[in-house]
């Protein structure tokens, strides 16, 4: 999982940062490590599974969901979420989720669960900082 605010000149609303940014998510997951190998001789095509608008942290926000191919193994799913900030800076929040889907990958309805587990700085209900359990329990 990656995430940032969107830099200056990046687009501008959820929808097109979401968009933009499901090639990146692909490339950086399945096609190319950060040494430029291709450690799953890289992806071979990837479809959509999902899109749309979504609620995230109490903010509109927009989501792209796509199955990756490699050449080698069983690929996985990327998503790239994007939504307005609510604090500090007016830029927005990407967010990059990827998983596998071979027999050890977690299931598909992870990503949904991580989505809704991100709150707004403050949120009582978001205590506990790096490390926290996002489910039941841990």
């Amino acid at each position: 999982m990656l995430s940032r605010t969107a830099q200056p000149g990046e687009d501008s609303t959820p929808k097109e940062l979401a968009e933009g940014g499901i090639q990146d998510a692909a490339d950086a997951e399945f096609d190319r490590d950060g040494a430029g190998d291709r450690p799953y001789g890289g992806f071979t095509s990837h479809r959509p599974v999902g899109q749309g608008q979504i609620a995230v942290a109490g903010r509109a926000g927009y989501f792209v969901r796509r199955h990756v191919t490699i050449a080698e193994g069983p690929g996985g799913y990327v998503e790239s979420l994007a939504f307005p900030s609510s604090v500090g800076s007016p830029a927005p929040v990407l967010v990059r989720l990827a998983f596998d889907t071979g027999a050890d990958g977690p299931p598909l309805a992870g990503m949904d669960r991580i989505t809704k587990g991100i709150r707004p700085v403050g949120d009582a209900a978001a205590a506990g900082g790096a490390g926290s359990s996002i489910g039941p329990g841990r």
